[in-house]
């Protein structure tokens, strides 16, 4: 029988690991793992396409819809 898993969290595009979460400021990330600092873009890092961001950490998409690549940039 397969084990169900858990999703954590977003994981965080500097150590990888699942504990990435939104802090006061619209649009910031913090990781409680290796406390690096992410914000979200809205141009992609990877391929350079651009995105229309939603800033509420509920509905916030952090994938490029093009390359699926990360839309946080470290601060």
């Amino acid at each position: 029988m397969a084990e169900a898993q858990t999703k954590l969290g977003i994981e965080c595009p500097g150590c990888g690991e699942p504990w990435l979460r939104p802090t006061a400021a619209p649009g910031r990330y913090r990781c409680v793992y290796c406390m690096r600092r992410f914000e979200l873009v809205s141009v992609c890092p990877n391929c350079g396409e651009h995105s229309t961001i939603v800033r509420m950490s509920s509905t916030a998409i952090v994938t490029c819809n093009h390359c699926k690549g990360s839309m946080l940039r470290a601060v």
